[in-house]
């Protein structure tokens, strides 16, 4: 596969780049290249930053800021029993999540247990650490895990993300049509998109072989590096959707649109369990419109974007501005804190029962050169 190695290599020198100065080889002092690394991560924290600023601080034209103090110190819990369908749901689309990926490398011989541990693991480290070292880890350090090769994770995170993106573009151009605040021309713009994605998910499930070759004779003429790694990412993706075969790979479909029916009932509890006025729909689009937002390069976490589209979101569909933008922050925060507690819970363990004492942050420094 094309640049396999290339690819390989840059991935290692991203997860190198946010390691403790302590604790990278030959490191005593800030030379220019360290500062340059270093920069790399600020653009992520300026996109939050504004994100931030334009949703909470900001004076809108009404007059008033995104934060609004009186709204905040109304805020309470009025339906708890709603907070048990909040953990049930997320426990529900998380778990299912596990097992689209366990369906993946079901073929490796690899344990539901195992690819579970794996897949929060790695979303846990993206929650926390900047550059996507948990799809980083993944993809080199626990290959071994799941019983396959580098570039076999590789291609099952290539393909996880294409569902995702799928499944909540549907989910989005689905919504647009209930609610206001929506032009005719965004609602054509998006549906094009949906029409666009849901023609080649089919033709990769149905015609993975026949593209194989296609695509090599598309980036055949190309030297460009960017060009190239696309052409490496989905031919990739392509042949893991040919290996798991036509049944599996609709499977996989049926998997992600589950996974996010539950994770938009999760959000409709935590709207539920604080009272948030809207109309049924307003949950739906703001999982859609909020967890598309993480395709915005920005900090760990998708702090900043992730907030704005959820606003926007319910807003959109009748809750007022002011609760809208505490209802934001209250999903991001729970997701984050319960997948960083689940995954760090499940990597904890896993150290104890294997008895490793080596640093986290010291295992990335042995990430390998090139994939096999």
């Amino acid at each position: 596969m094309v640049l396999v190695d290339t690819h390989a290599d840059s991935l290692k020198q991203d997860a190198r780049q946010v390691l403790p100065a302590g604790e990278r080889t030959g490191v005593g002092t800030l030379t220019q290249d360290k500062r340059l690394n270093l920069l790399k991560v600020l653009p992520g924290l300026l996109v939050s930053a504004g994100f931030i600023w334009w949703t909470y601080i900001r004076v809108g034209p009404n007059g008033k800021r995104g934060f609004d103090a009186a709204t905040f110190h109304q805020l309470h819990v009025v339906a708890p029993v709603w907070l048990v369908g909040v953990i049930a749901f997320s426990v529900l689309g998380y778990g299912t999540r596990c097992y689209r990926s366990y369906a993946m490398l079901r073929s490796t011989g690899a344990k539901f247990s195992v690819c579970s541990r794996v897949f929060m693991t790695s979303l846990a480290a993206n929650n926390v650490l900047p550059l996507r070292i948990g799809d980083v880890m993944r993809i080199f350090t626990y290959a071994a895990d799941v019983n396959a090769t580098p570039s076999t994770v590789l291609s099952t995170v290539i393909l996880e993300k294409l569902l995702d993106v799928f499944s909540l573009a549907v989910l989005f151009a689905g919504t647009l049509h209930f609610g206001g605040g929506v032009s005719g021309h965004m609602q054509t713009l998006t549906e094009a998109g949906m029409a666009v994605s849901t023609v080649g998910l089919l033709v990769m499930v149905f015609g993975a072989r026949a593209i194989e070759p296609l695509l090599e004779k598309i980036f055949a003429g190309t030297q460009n590096k960017l060009l190239k790694k696309l052409e490496h990412w989905l031919l990739l993706a392509v042949d893991c959707m040919r290996q798991i075969g036509i049944v599996g790979s609709l499977m996989l479909v049926v998997y992600s649109f589950i996974a996010w029916a539950f994770e938009c009932f999760m959000y409709v509890a935590m709207a539920k369990s604080i009272g948030l006025q809207s109309d049924a729909i307003g949950p739906w689009q703001a999982t859609a419109e909020a967890n598309l937002s993480f395709l915005i390069p920005s900090s760990p976490g998708g702090i900043g974007p992730f907030e704005l589209a959820c606003k926007d979101a319910m807003t959109r569909h009748g809750a007022s501005a002011e609760a809208a933008a505490l209802y934001a922050p209250l999903v991001h925060l729970w997701l984050i804190v319960a997948i960083t507690a689940v995954g760090g819970g499940m990597f904890f363990a896993h150290r104890l029962h294997q008895a490793r004492r080596e640093p986290l942050l010291k295992e990335i420094e042995t990430l390998p050169d090139t994939l096999p």
